[in-house]
């Protein structure tokens, strides 16, 4: 999940929104971010489409021909359009987030936010552990999550949420720093305490 997006991608997610939006309102919006998502997918995985897209030397008009030969008929004219625009105004390396912007927007307008949920194995979270992230976050932000989950190696155990540039963090390691900084800091105001008794 995207934690931020430049203005200029900002832009273009915007007038893509308001594009999806008037060709078939919020279905069509939905059906624009899947295949937008399925194309920043496409290039984040083939370093050979990313490099096609983001190399300077490559020519405008080429790169244009090798996009419709890549996704006509793979993906919808509106959005082969978009992406043809995008390119005629030399703004193809901003692809990825265009991508993310439009990914807001769209969780923006149906009330939805994105979670991203880090444990130490990744895959599906429990059902229970589902269920009170989801609460919590709903209680939080008013929004109904997404829920993303990624594994995270260096974990020993427990639970991070990152919901837009908030990291909550939940792991042992940091409930272990924090215990472990609170019985210092009582043994330090208990020692000053018997400090002060002899003061006296």
């Amino acid at each position: 999940m995207p934690t931020q997006v430049d203005q200029v991608a900002k832009v273009y997610a915007k007038s893509l929104f308001e594009l999806a939006e008037s060709a078939g309102g919020q279905a069509r919006v939905g059906e624009t971010a899947e295949e937008i998502e399925v194309v920043a997918e496409l290039v984040r995985a083939d370093p050979k489409l990313r490099e096609l897209l983001r190399s300077p030397i490559v020519d405008g008009g080429e790169r244009g021909e090798a996009l419709s030969r890549i996704f006509k008929g793979r993906v919808s004219d509106l959005l082969l359009r978009f992406l043809l625009v995008v390119n005629r105004h030399g703004r193809m390396a901003e692809l990825l987030h265009i991508a993310d912007a439009y990914d807001m927007l769209v969780q923006e307008r149906f009330g939805r936010v994105e979670v991203d949920v880090f444990t130490v194995e990744g895959g599906r979270l429990d059902p229970a552990v589902e269920a009170s992230v989801t609460q919590r976050i709903k209680a939080a932000f008013g929004k109904e999550p997404v829920l993303h989950s990624y594994a995270d190696s260096h974990m020993i155990g427990g639970i991070k949420l990152r919901v837009g540039d908030q990291l909550i963090d939940g792991s042992v390691a940091t409930r272990l720093r924090r215990l472990s900084r609170s019985i210092a800091d009582r043994g330090r105001a208990d020692l000053g305490g018997d400090l002060s008794k002899f003061m006296t």
